[in-house]
């Protein structure tokens, strides 16, 4: 090194090799079983370019390094359940927050401006080339997910106060749920064929496993818990409607690259008023036609 690099920013120096120097052998491992060649090729693109960006890091520490095994494998395997996209940009997200040390490194290692720029620019345009088959879907699985949480939500919800039974709610939810997955699949079905569409078997069927799902996980509380208690499955229902929002919506904010809070809000506030509407449906129904179970 010509130049005396400070322990501050020699520290920040270190830890941006070992990024380096991991993301590298993450976008290996993931290209390793990601599907598609273009994709593979892509990965192995932004390994190498980790893999130089390290390089220009060692000069300055003078240090060799080891790759740190468990964040390959913490990656490896969010890109084997939630697909390559989801954990390449979630990685990359992580690195968001970095401008501070980039602005520090720049008044003693003028080469850091130039690495920051580069690194964005190829990273960004890199990226974007990524094509993973169940993105494609995912209008059709916020389809089935939007509609199974409005309507199953509400109709639990109304069914709560009916009903007084978990035994009876499960039962009824899940018929209606059922018969609402085949509803969904079927209509996003024909409404592929009717576009014309080679995929819409393949769609109709991410529609109708979205919609499964969100029926299963909501009619459970009601299902596990004794048949008297049907305000705390409510309640546990309501909290399984909130973290399904949660999860999906940061999955597709980190994947799609779009806001998680708007849309998150947005979803949240309809599906939770549609239950309490329901639930007050269910009070009045109750009450006026003197049905008494």
């Amino acid at each position: 090194m010509e130049k005396r690099i400070s322990p501050e920013v020699l520290k920040i120096i270190k830890k941006m090799q070992q990024n380096e120097l991991t993301e590298s052998c993450i976008y290996e491992k993931i290209a390793s079983f990601a599907k598609g060649e273009e994709n593979k090729a892509t990965l192995m693109r932004l390994a190498s370019e980790e893999r130089a960006h390290y390089r220009i890091w060692e000069k300055y520490s003078g240090v060799k390094m080891k790759p740190e095994k468990g964040k390959i494998f913490k990656y490896a395997f969010l890109a084997r359940t939630l697909g390559f996209t989801f954990a390449v940009k979630l990685m990359e997200k992580g690195e968001e927050h970095a401008q501070d040390e980039y602005t520090l490194l720049s008044k003693e290692v003028p080469e850091s401006a130039m690495i920051r720029r580069e690194e964005e620019e190829h990273e960004k345009a890199l990226l974007e080339m990524l094509d993973e088959e169940r993105l494609q879907y995912v209008g059709s699985m916020v389809l089935g997910l939007n509609d199974a949480l409005v309507e199953l939500t509400g109709s639990l919800a109304g069914f709560v106060f009916a009903l007084q039974n978990n035994k009876l709610i499960a039962l009824s939810g899940l018929i209606v749920g059922i018969s609402a997955t085949f509803s969904m699949a079927s209509s996003e079905f024909l409404a592929a064929r009717s576009e014309g569409r080679s995929d819409a078997l393949k769609s109709c069927s991410y529609t109708g496993i979205a919609y499964l799902l969100t029926v299963i996980i909501l009619i459970a509380p009601y299902l596990l818990m004794p048949a008297g208690q049907f305000i705390p499955a409510l309640i546990c229902m309501l909290a399984a409607v909130i973290l399904i929002i949660a999860g999906f919506t940061y999955y597709t904010s980190v994947a799609q690259g779009k806001r998680f809070k708007s849309r998150f809000l947005e979803m949240a506030g309809i599906s939770v008023s549609v239950a309490v509407l329901s639930f007050i449906v269910g009070i009045l129904a109750k009450k006026f036609l003197g049905v008494d179970l």
